[in-house]
């Protein structure tokens, strides 16, 4: 099975649920967690967390969704490993002082794609250089998708595609970002 070209901001997806035109659809900041691992060419797996983002997800008035989200590079992080977090925010790998931001913006999506799961498209903006990328949301838990459980999406990403193509003897090419989001103010049954 291919393993899904985008996945971090898939998450963004996720937020669906009953909701009118115009209206927008917020993160829960504190339950909602955007990370991405690489592999190390020794089997390593280096994790790392974006704990400064924002986004939304918009419904359009045609009734479709559409998600925008930014997670900020000067302070991403690999956890317990300082020399690690300079590397990744470092001019060889996200270059936070030129780029602070990653940016992904979804291409309006049918929201019932958070009760079954499947591919988002969108636009995804690294170091100053935009991809159209395709996340995939995965099959929810539960009910009530983003509010009784996380919406989770995965896909990797090429780093090279995004100027990111340096230290290729010891890491992989592959970056996998992985989503769990929850969104505020759960609509009442």
């Amino acid at each position: 099975m291919p393993v899904p070209r985008w996945g971090v901001l898939l998450t963004l997806l996720l937020l669906a649920g009953p909701a009118s035109a115009g209206q927008s659809l917020q993160f829960d900041m504190a339950h909602s967690r955007f990370g991405f691992e690489i592999r190390t060419r020794f089997g390593q797996t280096i994790e790392g967390v974006f704990p400064n983002f924002d986004g939304q997800v918009m419904v359009l008035p045609d009734g479709r969704h559409q998600v925008r989200l930014r997670m900020y590079t000067r302070d991403v992080e690999i956890p317990g490993k300082p020399r690690y977090t300079g590397w990744m925010r470092g001019e060889e790998f996200f270059d936070a002082a030129q780029h602070p931001v990653v940016e992904f913006s979804s291409d309006p999506y049918d929201p019932d794609i958070t009760r079954r799961g499947g591919k988002i498209d969108g636009t995804l903006s690294i170091r100053g250089i935009s991809r159209r990328e395709t996340l995939r949301l995965q099959e929810p838990e539960c009910e009530r998708p983003g509010y009784d459980c996380d919406l989770i999406s995965r896909g990797t990403v090429q780093r090279g595609r995004y100027g990111m193509d340096s230290w290729q003897f010891a890491l992989s090419d592959r970056v996998i970002f992985i989503l769990r989001a929850r969104l505020a103010g759960a609509p009442q049954l």
